[in-house]
């Protein structure tokens, strides 16, 4: 399962994670301090932002080449684009220098980074042994022409698949990005499973856009977004050659974002040297 729906709203279940362990956190160190010292709430939250901060900037520093030509893209956080470890001590640093400043505030504080830690720890781990263990789904999909083709034949090289519509804005803003990868890792397939729209629309907008989109699918009835649990587009899955589940992205992607998730197969090969000549067939054509 990659997205919670809860009501209107569909969440990543990672997302939603953070969000519990930070409320179960506060909760526990509210509990504490009842018996003795300071509510942490305030501080916790302190964290938090400082937590997001510091593994936003981690990842940016990571992949500075990528956003130094558009540096507005640094606080563009819809990429997803954040690293653990620069976290990790930034949060573990603070809570230390909160407990130094504050004695009474030591006990609550470590009552709920310890709850709240053990739970997104916990969780994370499920979920990713769950993803671990999610093979290709065998289901067939059509071209352009009605030809009906299986996931199953993507197997044997590592494979990326795009969920997404021409009415989903950021599906579209991350189109470039995919555009340029197919051809910067040749020995990567990406495959472009569009949802419940007709050929036609598809055809129409890649002919205006200008886009040359390798493998391009479509699953009228969304059953592919069914099958991996995600209930929002863009979706994008990371399968490695023997089709098992390695890494998923749910929201629009960057450069650098792309760049990291490709990280997830167990062998990601080096990107090609550019060529603006080259043509990359299309199975809309």
């Amino acid at each position: 399962m990659l997205t919670v729906s809860l009501g209107p709203l569909t969440m990543a279940l990672n997302h939603l994670l953070l969000i519990c362990a930070l409320a179960l956190a506060s909760l526990v160190g509210w509990r504490v301090a009842k018996h003795g010292g300071d509510n942490p709430e305030s501080v916790l939250f302190g964290l938090f932002l400082l937590g997001l901060l510091s593994a936003r900037l981690g990842f940016v520093i990571s992949y500075w080449s990528m956003y130094r030509d558009d540096l507005l893209q640094i606080i563009d956080l819809r990429d997803g684009g954040f690293l653990l470890w620069p976290a990790l001590v930034a949060v573990a640093l603070g809570a230390l220098w909160q407990g130094y400043r504050r004695p009474a505030l030591r006990r609550p504080l470590g009552w709920g980074l310890l709850s709240g830690g053990l739970f997104w720890l916990l969780g994370s781990l499920a979920s990713h042994l769950y993803d671990q263990g999610t093979q290709l789904p065998e289901m067939s999909l059509r071209k352009a022409n009605g030809q009906a083709v299986e996931l199953a034949e993507y197997r044997g090289k590592p494979l990326v698949i795009n969920l997404w519509a021409t009415w989903c804005p950021p599906c579209r803003r991350e189109m470039p990005v995919l555009q340029q990868a197919q051809g910067d890792y040749p020995d990567i397939t990406f495959l472009f499973v569009n949802q419940g729209e007709a050929p036609q629309t598809v055809v129409t907008f890649l002919a205006t856009t200008g886009l040359n989109l390798s493998h391009v699918l479509f699953d009228s009835g969304g059953q592919l977004a069914q099958k991996v649990g995600s209930m929002a587009l863009p979706t994008t899955l990371f399968y490695n050659a023997e089709g098992r589940l390695v890494g998923s992205h749910l929201g629009e992607l960057s450069r650098a974002s792309l760049s990291h998730a490709l990280q997830s197969f167990e062998r990601a090969p080096a990107p090609a040297a550019p060529s603006p000549t080259r043509n990359v067939a299309c199975d809309l054509c």
